[in-house]
């Protein structure tokens, strides 16, 4: 199973602010519902909670929420109680690829342990202000496909979408 992790990160690591993300790019959203579709997707509690409530769970995902709270309640997602137990669920149910889809705890534990096989980087090209950071992935990393963006009436920044493998 591939463990990929899709992220939008602005230039100074920052990938939220209070609860929410410091953008707006309609771009970047299609491409991670793209991406995303029809796979399990794994997600902390507090990301997932920051996701709009008529949004949850992500339609045509298996949503998997992973929280130390051992009396939470994800309607219609799965609730795990831990990435290792969120990754076991996407293995048994036999999945070619699987999504971690934030927020930062999340990507630092799987990133730190080496789980990662795959990243889908958006680099969001500003330095907004910001509590929530990505991590450093470390070296290793190919990029093997990307995409750039310019700002326009819809988008207040630029940005790249790429792809990374180890």
């Amino acid at each position: 199973m591939i463990i990929s992790a899709i992220a939008a990160v602005a230039e100074n690591g920052v990938i939220g602010n209070k609860g929410q993300l410091p953008w707006n790019l309609p771009d970047d959203m299609k491409f991670f519902q793209r991406t995303t579709l029809n796979h399990h997707v794994i997600s902390g509690r507090k990301n997932y909670e920051s996701i709009p409530e008529r949004f949850r769970p992500l339609r045509d995902r298996v949503n998997i929420v992973v929280t130390h709270d051992t009396d939470y309640e994800a309607p219609g997602a799965i609730v795990a109680h831990s990435l290792t137990e969120a990754l076991d669920i996407a293995r048994k149910a036999e999945v070619k690829e699987v999504f971690l889809i934030g927020g930062g705890q999340l990507y630092t534990e799987a990133f730190d342990a080496g789980l990662v096989d795959r990243l889908y980087l958006t680099t969001v090209h500003a330095k907004p202000e910001g509590d929530v950071f990505f991590p450093k992935v470390g070296k290793g990393w190919k990029e093997v496909w990307s995409e750039k963006h310019k700002a326009d009436e819809r988008h207040q920044y630029a940005f790249t979408l790429a792809v990374l493998q180890r």
